[in-house]
């Protein structure tokens, strides 16, 4: 390591031992991210500047959907990718892109669209990391910040752009930023980026790329909207499909039938028998969360709240303070729900079932996270008993009665000394 803190590449042998990798993880994985082929990241023939930034980030090997995105990926090819939360999805794209990007040149050369701010804070924040050695200029924008801002921003050096969808627009819009050189476009959630929530925006935004370019497509569920801008946009896409279970492996999932009235008890009760590392817990609605966060505060617990109407900048507080374990209790509606990645969630509470099995999907998606154990509880009224069937059929999985007691070994993961309790205990509640 020279006198300004930099690994010496110039050092062909002994650059891995000179690295600040963080402490190994030990804890159990499940087969959604162990369960591949063997590969290596430096058999992608990758920069040794970003090989550095992947195992500083302490990411030792690639998982299912970065062993088959990253080569295809590399090679210029549109992708197709349906994998599940929790995957390493994020690294499957960033560590590609990066490859590809020419420090030397000053124009944008990749765009990477998400669908919330705090998904766009959160990948912004891991390319940086995994780029830390390269001299590569990521920037993040998206809605509720100073526009003026992102304006003076974009007119230094930028390489990578990580945005929402209105936000990004409105900037090409302007003619500020200048997508005439960005060949590399990333839609994450893509299901949700061509909802009616953000209708006809991509459309709007592929016209201002080049011809020639290359799209990356991650979705965890495929309707009949990504299918067609599949259809219309993508040439010849290489298919990727690691979604043969819906669920997350390592979540078991539980339903309590309560009375409206008696939901409050049954969290307290929860808390009190659990042992939460921390937990999530969805409301069906912005003024629920804000009530249920008040009571949870009242019942003597740290609880944080976070809802789509409170002001982004204090949604980025919240978010980054509970991310940093300053609080063991996160009570949010489904802004949260989509590729947030906290990885200390153990226990995820659906306080108001959904009424959607996707929305179910990407809550319960929260724990578990990178093929570590979670279990997922429901709090079923009587007019949700048909919205919890349904969704069991429709996501082929087994919600189970909650039992009086609940191994803690489905969701307390230690190390690997506790492995095969673990194993035992998952097998023993099938």
């Amino acid at each position: 390591m020279n006198s300004a803190g930099k690994v010496d590449l110039d050092d062909g042998i002994g650059w891995k031992s000179k690295l600040k990798i963080p402490p190994k993880d030990q804890r159990i994985k499940t087969s959604d991210v162990t369960d591949t082929r063997g590969n290596e990241f430096e058999e992608f023939c990758l920069k040794r500047e970003l090989l550095m930034g992947i195992f500083e980030k302490g990411w030792e090997k690639p998982s299912p959907i970065q062993e088959a995105s990253i080569p295809i990926a590399l090679s210029g090819k549109d992708i197709l990718a349906r994998a599940k939360n929790g995957t390493g999805k994020t690294g499957a794209y960033c560590i590609p892109v990066l490859e590809q990007i020419d420090p030397k040149k000053d124009f944008i050369q990749a765009l990477v669209v998400v669908p919330t701010r705090e998904l766009a804070l959160q990948t912004s924040q891991i390319c940086i990391e995994l780029a830390k050695h390269m001299d590569i200029k990521v920037m993040v924008t998206t809605g509720g910040t100073n526009l003026r801002d992102d304006i003076m921003r974009i007119y230094q050096k930028v390489h990578i752009i990580i945005a929402t969808p209105g936000r990004i627009l409105d900037l090409m819009d302007k003619n500020v930023a200048n997508m005439d050189n960005c060949r590399i476009l990333v839609l994450d959630e893509a299901d949700k980026l061509l909802s009616q929530d953000f209708k006809g925006m991509l459309d709007h935004l592929i016209l201002r790329l080049p011809k020639e370019r290359q799209i990356l497509l991650y979705s965890a569920t495929f309707p009949l909207t990504v299918k067609q801008f599949m259809e219309k946009h993508l040439k010849e896409p290489y298919e990727i499909n690691l979604m043969e279970e819906l669920t997350l492996k390592g979540v078991t999932q539980y339903y309590a039938f309560v009375q409206e009235r008696q939901k409050v008890h049954c969290l307290n009760t929860l808390f009190s028998k659990l042992q939460i590392n921390q937990s999530i817990i969805f409301c069906n609605s912005t003024q629920r969360v804000e009530l249920l966060a008040k009571k949870i505060t009242e019942l003597g617990y740290c609880c944080y709240y976070i809802h789509a109407k409170m002001a982004q900048a204090h949604r980025n507080r919240v978010f980054h303070d509970f991310r940093n374990g300053l609080c063991r209790n996160l009570v949010c509606s489904d802004l949260f729900t989509r590729g947030i990645d906290v990885q200390a969630v153990n226990v995820v509470i659906n306080f108001d079932f959904p009424k959607m099995a996707e929305t179910y999907l990407h809550r319960i998606g929260r724990s578990g996270r990178f093929g570590h154990l979670g279990i997922a509880i429901n709090l079923i009224t009587f007019d949700d008993r048909f919205a919890l069937h349904r969704i069991e059929q429709e996501l082929g999985t087994e919600i189970k009665p909650i039992p009086k007691v609940i191994d803690p070994a489905l969701y307390v993961a230690k190390s690997l000394e506790d492995h095969q309790a673990i194993e035992d205990a998952i097998n023993a509640s099938k």
